[in-house]
C-alpha cells in the first residue's frame, strides 16, 4: 500500500517524488482520474485494484483540485505520460530493461523503434494480446510467459482502464517485473498513433478537454457524462462532510 501521500474520499493518493519510487522492491503503479474514480465505485474489483496499489498517482487535475477542494490537500498531478518519460530516462541511465504489454501490433513495432533511437541504453520487449474484454486461462498463461521469460525491470501495460488494473491484480503474484505501470492510452501517445494535447492544454490543466475536441464521440461518455457523476459524488463528499460538524 501507498505510505508516501495524502488519502481522497478512502483512496490513499502519492504525493512524494517519482525517484523515491525506484527503492521499494516489487510495485504496482496505477493511476486515479475522474473516470476511473466512477467506474471503481460501481466495480468493486476495480476499486479493489486500486485500494491495493502500492503506489496511486493523481492523474488528472479533477482529482487535483477535488482533493483541495473536499480537505485541503495539495496533490501534483502525474499523468501517465509523464510517470512513462521518467521511466525510461531512469531505465537508460542504469541500462534497465522493459517491457509493453497491450496496444497493436503496429502500435507495439512503433514504440520500439522510437525507443531505440531515443532510449539506446534500455533493452525492450512487448506482446499483443487479443482484444477482448476477459482472455481465457491459456491466454493469460501466454502473456505472462511472455514477460517472465523477458523478466524486464518494468512491466508497462496498456490496455485501458479498468481492464488493464485489474488484471495487474489478478497476476501480480505470477509476474516477474519489479515495477508493473498501467498506463493506458500513453502507448498511443508516445507511438504517436495518437497525439498527446500539447503542452498549453497539459500545463493549464486542460489536456481532458484537449483529448475531448480531438475524439468528442469516442470521449464524451468519459468527460461529459462521467463528468457529471464525479461532479456528484464531491459534491455529496463535501455537504456529507459539513454536516458532521
Amino acid at each position: 500500500m501507498n505510505t508516501t501521500g495524502s488519502e481522497f474520499l478512502g483512496y490513499p493518493m502519492f504525493n512524494g517524488q517519482l525517484g523515491d519510487l525506484f527503492h521499494k522492491g516489487k510495485t504496482i503503479i496505477n493511476t486515479l482520474n475522474q473516470y476511473s474514480f466512477c467506474i471503481a465505485e460501481e466495480d468493486k474489483v476495480f476499486k479493489s485494484a486500486l485500494m491495493s496499489s502500492d503506489v496511486l498517482l493523481p492523474d488528472g487535475i479533477s482529482i487535483v483540485l477535488s482533493a483541495k477542494f473536499l480537505n485541503g490537500n495539495q496533490l501534483e498531478k502525474i499523468a501517465g505520460a509523464d510517470l512513462h518519460e521518467f521511466v525510461l530516462k531512469y531505465l537508460n541511465s542504469v541500462y534497465g530493461s522493459c517491457f509493453y504489454l497491450g496496444s497493436k501490433q503496429e502500435t507495439l513495432d512503433a514504440i520500439q523503434q522510437k525507443l531505440g533511437s531515443s532510449y539506446p541504453n534500455i533493452s525492450h520487449a512487448s506482446y499483443s494480446p487479443p482484444f477482448r474484454d476477459e482472455f481465457s486461462e491459456e491466454e493469460n498463461e501466454v502473456m505472462i510467459a511472455h514477460i517472465n521469460e523477458f523478466s524486464p525491470d518494468v512491466l508497462f501495460v496498456g490496455m485501458t482502464a479498468p481492464k488493464q488494473e485489474k488484471w495487474v491484480h489478478a497476476n501480480r503474484d505470477k509476474i516477474q517485473a519489479t515495477y508493473i505501470c498501467t498506463i493506458g492510452a500513453v502507448f498511443d501517445f508516445y507511438s504517436e498513433t495518437i497525439d498527446r494535447p500539447s503542452d498549453f492544454w497539459v500545463k493549464n490543466g486542460l489536456e481532458w478537454f484537449g483529448r475531448f475536441i480531438k475524439e468528442p464521440k469516442r470521449l464524451w461518455r468519459r468527460y461529459l457524462l462521467y463528468g457529471g457523476i464525479y461532479v456528484k459524488y464531491i459534491v455529496f463528499s463535501k455537504l456529507t462532510h459539513k454536516l458532521r460538524f
